[in-house]
């Protein structure tokens, strides 16, 4: 027997009605206060947002779905006025009992990541009474190194787990992360790794991944300007436009024009086609290369320029525009910029028009 599509289309509405909005469910007791308010809240990465505010019945009962879709838990926080009374990381299709007084001391039965949560908030909560409390700093240092030992064994022990987002967003004092070590970068990055293969959809995992990459790239920052210190400037390594990796210390130049651009800039544009190809032209094959860096966020239009002007030279881009590490790097401020490299070491001083190049270009390259 055949099924007509309307029909079909009719048993597929009536099935996705019956199952309903994918959730969680929160079955709620707030101990001796009848008729009072719970308020809902939701982690939205960096701020929460208030779900709604519910109103207990006269034993303090009440009842809450949150919306939770498929392969994205939600950070879900219960307030009484301003205290938090429960924390909870909630999954699709969990049902959740929580019983708690106002001030927050209670149970949460139902969600392993829920218990798993409350139980790493306890722990900070102690952390934060020992830094509060300790009189001396020998006092305040061995409590710092105690906790961040165990959250990093927390980290690694759990590395499928939501919870750890929080653990290594942890704050000691505002101005102190509890994973506040250039080297964390490793952890954040262990812990991403993890979690993509597991909530490759979750806010808070891509929220986790913009903090690795940021956190890797001044762990890639300081380890290049330590090499700095012992060669003339730091290296940039980064892809040309045929995918190719390039490094700026792989070049084996006499002289070197480093190039900060963008496609976006149409001085940059002219100075390709009317100072930098004319100058190449003479000068290549006298050892001059020039080592441009695109600061375009659009890899696909600077590939584009690079091809349609054919510029000869090595041409490179990280698609992280002015949040590359090479701004930081190179102190780059305006675009375009550049600097001449002769001899290994940095010209300490400007080059200014195509006629004040070529006259030190003539200087090293016969």
């Amino acid at each position: 027997m055949k099924i007509s599509k309307i029909v079909l289309a009719g048993l597929c509405a009536l099935l996705a009605a019956a199952c309903g909005k994918p959730s969680a469910s929160i079955d709620g007791t707030l101990t001796d206060a009848p008729g009072k308010q719970v308020i809902v809240k939701l982690l939205d990465v960096n701020n929460y947002k208030v779900l709604d505010t519910l109103k207990t019945d006269a034993s303090g009962h009440y009842k809450y779905k949150v919306p939770v879709q498929p392969g994205q838990p939600e950070f879900v926080y219960l307030y009484y006025g301003d205290t938090k009374i429960s924390s909870l990381l909630l999954q699709e299709g969990d049902e959740v009992k929580v019983v708690t007084d106002t001030l927050g001391f209670g149970s949460v039965v139902g969600s392993v990541e829920s218990e798993r949560l409350q139980e790493i908030e306890r722990r900070f909560a102690s952390f934060l009474r020992e830094v509060e409390q300790a009189d001396d700093n020998a006092t305040l240092r061995n409590s710092y190194i105690q906790y961040y030992r165990d959250a990093v064994k927390y980290v690694i022990s759990n590395p499928y787990s939501l919870t750890v987002v929080p653990v290594l967003f942890q704050n000691a004092s505002p101005e102190l992360p509890v994973f506040s070590q250039n080297t964390d970068a490793l952890h954040f990055r262990g812990a991403l790794d993890s979690l993509m293969t597991v909530y490759p959809d979750s806010k808070y995992v891509k929220a986790l991944e913009r903090e690795t990459l940021r956190r890797e790239n001044i762990l890639k920052l300081n380890s290049q300007l330590s090499m700095a210190t012992e060669t003339e400037y730091p290296d940039i390594t980064s892809k040309d436009v045929n995918g190719n990796t390039v490094s700026l210390y792989a070049l084996d130049s006499k002289a070197i024009i480093l190039y900060f651009w963008t496609v976006t800039d149409a001085e940059s544009k002219i100075l390709n086609q009317e100072t930098y190809k004319p100058v190449y032209e003479d000068y290549h094959d006298k050892g001059l290369e020039i080592f441009a860096v695109s600061l375009d966020t659009d890899k696909a239009a600077w590939a584009s320029v690079v091809r349609s002007q054919e510029l000869p030279w090595v041409n490179v881009n990280d698609g992280l525009g002015s949040a590359s590490p090479v701004v930081t790097l190179f102190n780059v401020t305006s675009l375009p910029q550049a600097y001449l490299i002769l001899d290994g070491k940095i010209l300490d001083r400007k080059v200014e028009g195509e006629k004040a190049l070529r006259r030190e270009l003539d200087k090293v390259l016969k």
